[in-house]
């Protein structure tokens, strides 16, 4: 089943997975916790720390690679991560025009093109 996260809830997963489990929740955490929790996204430890299930860091790394096309499709010369990079690449969605620069191909443009027409989260 696709459950649709809102912004709140993909900032509350990308806080978890940069905090160190020690770290004091923050407010946006605490506040979709318990939901992201049912959805499987997060897990709660022994000791009621918050870690990301495999679930949550698939959902985080396909944002990440949407956010990534859409920031070559703004600028060519786009910072992306290298793991965004292999991705985006080996799927054909963008190709190294030169090593800093990155081109959109038609095929990143329609994937990008059916997200919009879907209404997928930004």
């Amino acid at each position: 089943m696709n459950h649709r996260l809102t912004k709140d809830e993909f900032n509350a997963l990308g806080q978890i997975s940069k905090n160190p489990r020690s770290a004091r929740s923050s407010a946006c955490v605490a506040r979709n916790a318990k939901r992201l929790a049912g959805l499987k996204y997060l897990a709660y430890g022994k000791d009621n720390s918050l870690t990301l299930t495999e679930k949550g860091q698939q959902t985080l790394f396909i944002q990440s690679c949407i956010d990534g096309l859409r920031a070559v499709a703004a600028d060519p010369l786009a910072k992306l991560e290298a793991g965004v990079v292999t991705f985006l690449g080996k799927k054909g969605y963008i190709s190294a025009a030169l090593p800093d620069r990155f081109d959109i191909t038609p095929r990143g443009r329609e994937c990008l093109a059916d997200i919009d027409a879907t209404g997928a989260q930004d």
